[in-house]
């Protein structure tokens, strides 16, 4: 029996890490006979009995003990995936993301754990403080990245130790199960133009809040939409939801889903639309694994990249650089040439979904041979 310990952001209610953390799991089980899996999450109960796995809470506060015994026990820590290496958010010296992610790799070696990085999405990482740290990211044994800005900005933080291979995120290879909650807890009458809307807090910015609402405002008028917004990480973006809608004057015409839907659901939901626009990663990875064709708003080099793979790009923007008029207009495109550009999604997904398996392969490779 093959024991694993999955290091990452788990147990807070965000939709997409719990995405990546599902599949992880489920690949794990397709690939592996009766894994043993422990994973790290600040909501340890909940994610035992979600999952059916081992679980210890994530922090550094208590069950440290623990945490040691499990890595000690373990063939492999899995860390990842998502975007845990970066220092977008405040990091000091061990409170951050960074300090955090790479005391948990430490600790593993530590333990004479091997550790592969997973899936990962690196950066931003712009502090001093973070490109020292960064360092330790050479202690991994194997890594696999998202895309290849991540193998590059590795490589230039310093990180050449470990052999790095550019995959796609783990969530390609998320195995759906028929699930229509979401669909069901709407007051739809059946033949409305859906369009899933994801939004985000992003520091103290809400230009692009405004500059949502106009977009949305005209589609309802021009195109008859329905935008549903699809808040992937609870309260966070059911504010940043609200604050779109009071920029819109057409706010009734639109529909908040809710917060507390899982990510099977979630992903199910959006199988159902006839487009997103959005902001979340994981929303556009949803929209790509189900043929929904996207428009997206990237505030982080991850997005960006994503569209570029699904085809997408030439339709999206950068959020310091949204023109509503060309937005709007590209949105109405989509709309009327929506078979063609479903086919390109569909296509393109299916690559990333074979890059996203290629995970588990590099992994028995690697630690299991």
């Amino acid at each position: 029996m093959k024991k694993f310990v999955i290091s990452g952001f788990y147990g807070l209610g965000n939709t997409g890490d719990e995405a990546i953390l599902e599949a992880i799991i489920d690949n794990l089980r397709e690939e592996f006979e009766n894994p043993d899996i422990t994973v790290f999450s600040l909501s340890p109960q909940k994610t035992a009995e979600e999952h059916n796995v081992k679980s210890v809470y994530r922090a550094w506060r208590r069950e440290n003990k623990e945490k040691v015994k499990a890595l000690k026990e373990a063939d492999l820590l899995i860390s990842g995936g998502g975007g845990l290496l970066q220092d977008a958010y405040p990091t000091k010296f061990l409170f951050g993301p960074l300090p955090y992610y790479l005391l948990i790799v430490l600790l593993a070696k530590i333990c004479n754990t091997k550790v592969m990085f997973f899936s990962q999405g690196i950066g931003p990482v712009t502090s001093g403080w973070g490109k020292f740290l960064m360092k330790l990211a050479n202690f991994a044994d194997f890594i696999t990245v998202r895309d290849q800005y991540s193998k590059e900005l590795l490589h230039k933080l310093g990180v050449t130790q470990p052999e790095t291979v550019v995959t796609s995120d783990i969530v390609f290879a998320f195995k759906a199960k028929n699930d229509d909650a979401c669909i069901k807890s709407l007051p739809l009458k059946g033949d409305e133009k859906m369009v899933a809307v994801s939004v985000r807090p992003w520091f103290d910015r809400i230009e692009q809040f405004q500059q949502m609402a106009q977009v949305l405002d005209r589609l309802i008028l021009e195109e008859g939409v329905t935008p549903v917004f699809v808040p992937m990480e609870g309260h966070h973006d059911v504010d940043a939801s609200q604050k779109v809608m009071s920029y819109m004057n057409h706010p009734d015409k639109t529909i908040m889903l809710g917060k507390d839907f899982t990510p099977n659901q979630y992903l199910n939901f959006i199988g159902e639309c006839d487009m997103t626009i959005g902001m979340r990663l994981h929303a556009l990875i949803f929209s790509t694994l189900k043929g929904i064709p996207h428009i997206g708003f990237s505030y982080d080099k991850k997005v960006e990249s994503l569209l570029k793979r699904s085809g997408m790009w030439k339709y999206s923007a950068d959020l310091d650089n949204i023109d509503v008029n060309q937005v709007t207009e590209n949105a109405k495109a989509i709309l009327h040439n929506r078979e063609a550009e479903s086919l390109t999604v569909r296509k393109n997904a299916e690559g990333m979904r074979n890059e996203a398996k290629r995970n588990l392969y590099l992994m028995k490779e690697k630690f299991f041979a």
